[in-house]
């Protein structure tokens, strides 16, 4: 079942990209208490995500947070090592923050993965936002296939 608005995040582990290397936290106790624009990408280093989706969040930053964000998180099902790799890359270090779904088991627990064997890229996370506040998603923006629009950074702030 996918999950809905008004949903509570379910459980699962992410592994965080720090200076000092990875770091695994928890959905419960990492959107404990405040308000987070999370955005999951196919893949770090893919064509749209690489070109729209990372970079619109990073220059609309300061935006997002001045609507009440306190923090901007992406996530991939790609490893915690890729995923901070692609973070310096993107001059993203200082403004979202990565959360690596090597398993996918975050896509799994919400319901949103998708197939891109055809691709050589096996089960990933499907193209989406969320504002979670409090552990509970607020707003829910799942594109169709190929499409990159509503869980875009401008998108995001007309919800706020």
């Amino acid at each position: 079942m996918t999950i809905q608005t008004g949903d509570k995040l379910p459980d699962a582990t992410f592994v965080k990209v720090t200076e000092n290397g990875p770091e695994q936290v928890t959905t419960a106790d990492y959107f404990k208490g405040r308000k987070v624009a999370l955005f999951s990408v196919p893949g770090a280093f893919t064509p749209t995500c690489s070109a729209k989706h990372l970079p619109g969040f990073v220059d609309k930053a300061d935006e997002l947070k001045a609507k009440g964000v306190d923090e901007i998180v992406c996530t991939a099902v790609n490893d915690a090592f890729v995923m901070g790799a692609w973070s310096k890359g993107a001059n993203a270090t200082d403004s979202v923050t990565m959360l690596a779904d090597g398993n996918g088991a975050f896509a799994d627990a919400v319901g949103l993965t998708m197939d891109g064997t055809a691709f050589g890229m096996g089960k990933r996370g499907q193209r989406f936002s969320m504002i979670v506040n409090d552990g509970v998603v607020e707003q829910l923006n799942v594109e169709a296939p190929g499409e990159f629009r509503v869980s875009s950074a401008d998108h995001m702030l007309e919800q706020l």
